[in-house]
Order: C-alpha cells, then sequence, then structure tokens
C-alpha cells in the first residue's frame, strides 16, 4: 500500500517543478517553443501590461506638452488681440478658437483611452492591456498631430505676435509718462494754492483726467493697446498744458495786475490830451472851412464817453482779478485797450488835421509834387522793359493822374476858403493807387 500513495505524489511533485522551472524561465522545458503553462501565459500578460503602461506614460507626456503649447498659444493671441482689434486678430482668434475646440475633442479621446482600462489593477481580464495600449497609442498618435498643428498656428502668428510685443513694448512707458504729467500738473497746482491763487477752472481741468487715469490703471489687456496708448500720449499732453498754466498763473496774476495800473496810467493821460481837442477845433472852425473838420465835430463826446467806459470796465477787470476770475479780467483789460486806442487815434486825428491843413495851406506845391512823383515813380516801373504798359497798370495810374488835375484845379479856382481837406483826401489817394500798382509789379516779378 505504501508504493500505491507515494507514486501520485511524486508525479505531482514533478509538475510542480515542471511549472516552477517554466515560471521562472528555468529547468527543463523552458525557453522558447517550450510547453504551455500557467506560468507562461502570466509572463506574457506582464509584459502587455508593461506596454500598455509604457503607451500610457508617452500619452500622459504628449497630453502635457500640447497643453502647454496650447497655454503658450492663447497668451500670443491674447496678446496679438490686446494690441490692436482688427480684422487680421479677430481672424486670429477665431482660428485658435476653432484649433482649441478640436484639441478639446482629442483631449476627450485621451481621457476615455485613460479610463477604459485600469493598469494598476492586480489582476486584468484577458487581452485587456493590449486593448489598452492600442487606444493609448492612438490618442497619443492624435495629441501629437494636435501638437505639430498647434506649432504651425504659432509659427505664422508669430509677425503678428512680433508686432503686438513691439506695441506692447511702447504702453509701460507711455502710461508711465502720463502718469509722471499728472503727477507734476498736481504738484504745481497744489503750489498755485499754496501761493493764495485758488485756480478753480485749473482744479476742474485736472479733475477731468481722473476717468482718463482710471482707464490707463486698467491697462491694455482691457481697452487695447492702440486705444490706451492714445489715451497715455492725450493724458500726458493735457497734463503738460495743465502743469504749464499752473506754473504761469502767479505771473499772470502780476501781469494783470501790471495791465491794469498801466490802463489807468493811459485813462488819466487821454483825459489830460483830450482837453486840447476843444481848442484845436476851435482854431479849425475859424480858419478852414467846414468840410475840413465837420467829420471831427464828435471827438470831444466820443473822447469822454470812451474814457467814461474805460473807466468802468478796468473796475470790473480789477475786481476780476481779485476774484480769480482770470480770462474775464484779461478780455476786460482787452475792451479797455481797444477803447482807449480808438480814443487816442480820434484825438490825435485832429491835432494831425491842423497840423496838415496848416502844411497845405502854407504850401500846397509841396504836396502836389510828392503825389506827382509817387505816380511817375510808378509810370517808369510799369514801362521798364516794355514798349507800351500793361493794361492793368495803365488804366489805375492815369485814373490817379486825372486825379490830381482835378484836385489841383480845384484848389485854384476855390478863392479865399478852398477845401484843403479834400485836396489833401484826392492827392492821398492818387500815391496810394500809385503804390497798388507797384506792389502788383513787383510782386508779378517776385521783388520785394
Amino acid at each position: 500500500m505504501a508504493e500505491v500513495v507515494l507514486a501520485p505524489l511524486a508525479v505531482a511533485g514533478v509538475l510542480t517543478a515542471v511549472a516552477l522551472a517554466s515560471f521562472s524561465g528555468s529547468g527543463p522545458g523552458s525557453g522558447p517553443g517550450a510547453g504551455g503553462g500557467r506560468g507562461w501565459w502570466r509572463g506574457r500578460s506582464d509584459g502587455q501590461r508593461a506596454e500598455a503602461l509604457a503607451a500610457r506614460d508617452a500619452a500622459q507626456q504628449a497630453f502635457y506638452e500640447l497643453d502647454s503649447a496650447q497655454r503658450e498659444v492663447e497668451i500670443a493671441v491674447e496678446t496679438v488681440r490686446a494690441a490692436e482689434e482688427n480684422a487680421t486678430s479677430r481672424q486670429a482668434l477665431a482660428d485658435f478658437q476653432g484649433l482649441s475646440a478640436r484639441i478639446d475633442q482629442v483631449n476627450v479621446g485621451y481621457l476615455a483611452a485613460l479610463d477604459a482600462c485600469d493598469l494598476d489593477a492586480p489582476e486584468l481580464p484577458p487581452g485587456a492591456a493590449g486593448q489598452a495600449r492600442q487606444r493609448l497609442e492612438q490618442a497619443r498618435n492624435e495629441l501629437a498631430a494636435k501638437q505639430t498643428e498647434l506649432d504651425n498656428f504659432l509659427r505664422r502668428l508669430q509677425p503678428l505676435l512680433d508686432h503686438a510685443e513691439a506695441q506692447l513694448i511702447r504702453v509701460t512707458p507711455a502710461v508711465a509718462k502720463a502718469k509722471q504729467a499728472l503727477l507734476g500738473a498736481s504738484g504745481a497746482l497744489d503750489a498755485v494754492r499754496a501761493a493764495g491763487l485758488r485756480a478753480d477752472d485749473l482744479a476742474a481741468r485736472l479733475a477731468e483726467l481722473a476717468p482718463e487715469l482710471t482707464k490707463l490703471n486698467e491697462g491694455a489687456a482691457r481697452h487695447g493697446v492702440a486705444a490706451t496708448l492714445a489715451r497715455a500720449e492725450e493724458v500726458a499732453r493735457r497734463a503738460d498744458a495743465l502743469r504749464v498754466s499752473s506754473e504761469q498763473l502767479p505771473e499772470r496774476a502780476r501781469e494783470i495786475d501790471r495791465r491794469v495800473a498801466s490802463l489807468r496810467t493811459r485813462i488819466q493821460a487821454l483825459e489830460t490830451k483830450s482837453g486840447s481837442v476843444e481848442p484845436t477845433l476851435s482854431e479849425l472852425r475859424r480858419r478852414f472851412s467846414a468840410a475840413c473838420w465837420q467829420d471831427l465835430q464828435r471827438v470831444p463826446q466820443q473822447t469822454a464817453e470812451a474814457v467814461r467806459t474805460a473807466q468802468a470796465k478796468l473796475t470790473e477787470a480789477a475786481t476780476a482779478r481779485d476774484e480769480q476770475r482770470w480770462p474775464d479780467a484779461t478780455a476786460l483789460i482787452g475792451t479797455v485797450r481797444a477803447l482807449l486806442e480808438t480814443a487816442d487815434g480820434s484825438v490825435a486825428a485832429v491835432a494831425d488835421r491842423l497840423r496838415r491843413l496848416n502844411e497845405v495851406e502854407r504850401d500846397p506845391q509841396q504836396e502836389i509834387q510828392q503825389a506827382r512823383f509817387a505816380v511817375r515813380d510808378a509810370q517808369r516801373l510799369a514801362m521798364a522793359g516794355r514798349q507800351t504798359p500793361d493794361p492793368r497798370h495803365a488804366g489805375p495810374l492815369d485814373a490817379a493822374v486825372g486825379r490830381m488835375d482835378r484836385a489841383v484845379a480845384s484848389l485854384e479856382s476855390a478863392g479865399r476858403h478852398p477845401d484843403y481837406w479834400q485836396f489833401l483826401t484826392e492827392l492821398d489817394a492818387a500815391r496810394e493807387t500809385a503804390a497798388q500798382v507797384v506792389a502788383m509789379i513787383r510782386g508779378a516779378h517776385g521783388i520785394h
């Protein structure tokens, strides 16, 4: 009986030894072409798992590289869009969105392949590792294809990106310059206020720039590079002008004070000169015909009215200056100056009228000779290098000669009280005609 029992055990030991040898790859019957068994199948399954794991690692690496590249291209597209909002940048954004949608589809396929089989599980169903390897390799190939497509897109985008980056480089210094200009304007305004000047209009202009500063702080990413650069330049320009105005304000106040004082002196001088108008008019009335002085009759009244108006306006200007209404003060000072210039001219015209009438009464020939000389000089210039004069020159000059002749004849036939002023007016007109013809000839020949 003992021999019968031991025989099966011996056979089992031999089978066990063969199985172990087959699993370990040694012993009788091992190597290629060796007989099958459970150990041989497990070794093959482990090899397929390893290949599947390698495919998973490769697909995972391709996924990470594609995701990183996609983020880089997205930043590039946003840079282009921020630099300039135009048809080209909008097309680039649309193309990238389409490419991103296709990449998302590939990513979904990769994640599905990754979740289809748990390669880290202790046991895998037969054929699962091989199927997983195939799906993961396919996913890696699709990810790599999209990586190539993304690289090509970035290469086509590069010229736009270079231009955009060049634009963006200008933004930071431009914004910094604008902020520096605002800081300078604010400091100058503070100095003006410290000097006791309110400068309300300048403060209002500075407040108008606050919304623009907010937009500059929001940056080009929100408002675009072109708009941000234009805004920065405009803010800098306006802030610089505001700073200059603030720095000039104290001197402007002193200048207004000087002008008010000077105009007050001019008003006093005009009052003094106006006192001579009436005696001069009296002499004109006594010695010359009415035609020589009638147009000057209202000069005393006009001068007195101009003085009163100038005094009132100057008082208003001084009040505006005290209230720091600088534009009003400047405008009123201009009004006073215009009034005084007109009145001074009227007063001077009365004295000049008497002087010229005295001269022509004493020696009319002097005025005649001066007028004839001016006309003859123009005639010589008109004939220079010509056989016949240009009608455009000859006509006015002939008319001037006739005018002089009539004026002289009228004076000689006037009797005791000739109209000297009409005589002078006609000669003046003849001289003016001659001067116009000379200017016309010289202008045509480019002579200055």
